[in-house]
């Protein structure tokens, strides 16, 4: 499959994980937490740093604090994939104190996915890859970003501690899958039925 083209301005569609009723337990999958937050893509080029929306739309002035912390990493050009959050005292993200108006500061990216780096697509490498060089490129302590970290542990343990923790829920990824944009079965959400993300979608909220 063609890799989808990136825009003039370095915004990339994100891919959009299908919803699924449970994890997989297949050896090649690894799970992450799933956060309450908005999906971002973060392009750098030089000292230029742009944020967009999942639709394309340039947010960089909303998250100063992402946007600085991008400025700061290591690297000629990159594009990053991953999703703001305003987490509260008890770990658990707040997505009431990110939809507020105007700036928001103390948003953090939690960064899942490297899709370009020092010119060179990393699409077509399989995830496993890509991670490993996000890994890297996000060696050191950087506020207003963080690396989403995963593990292979069986995936139900691990939705079981996302609901138990009254988080979101958890994403699930294959780790030999290439990055591709639009919807994909590579990439499952399993989200937790008492979550506050669920209960806004069952109240008709944003």
């Amino acid at each position: 499959m063609a890799a989808v083209r990136v825009r003039a301005d370095g915004y990339v569609a994100p891919c959009i994980p299908t919803l699924a009723a449970k994890p997989p337990s297949e050896p090649d999958w690894v799970h992450e937490i799933k956060h309450d937050g908005y999906r971002l893509i973060v392009r750098r080029d030089g000292p230029v740093v742009r944020l967009f929306t999942r639709r394309g739309y340039d947010w960089t002035v909303r998250f100063p604090g992402v946007a600085r912390a991008a400025s700061m990493l290591y690297a000629r050009s990159f594009t990053l994939d991953g999703e703001a959050v305003v987490c509260g005292p008890d770990g658990v993200a707040n997505f009431d104190a990110l939809h507020r108006r105007g700036t928001v500061a103390e948003a953090v990216l939690h960064v899942f996915d490297l899709l370009e780096l020092n010119s060179k697509d990393q699409r077509p490498f399989p995830l496993s890859e890509r991670r490993a060089k996000l890994d890297r490129l996000l060696d050191g302590s950087y506020s207003g970003i963080a690396f989403n970290e995963h593990t292979e542990e069986d995936g139900a343990i691990v939705f079981g501690h996302a609901c138990r923790m009254g988080l979101e829920g958890i994403a699930s990824k294959r780790l030999t899958a290439p990055y591709r944009s639009g919807p994909s079965r590579d990439w499952l959400k399993i989200k937790n039925p008492d979550s506050p993300a669920m209960r806004r979608a069952r109240e008709g909220q944003f």
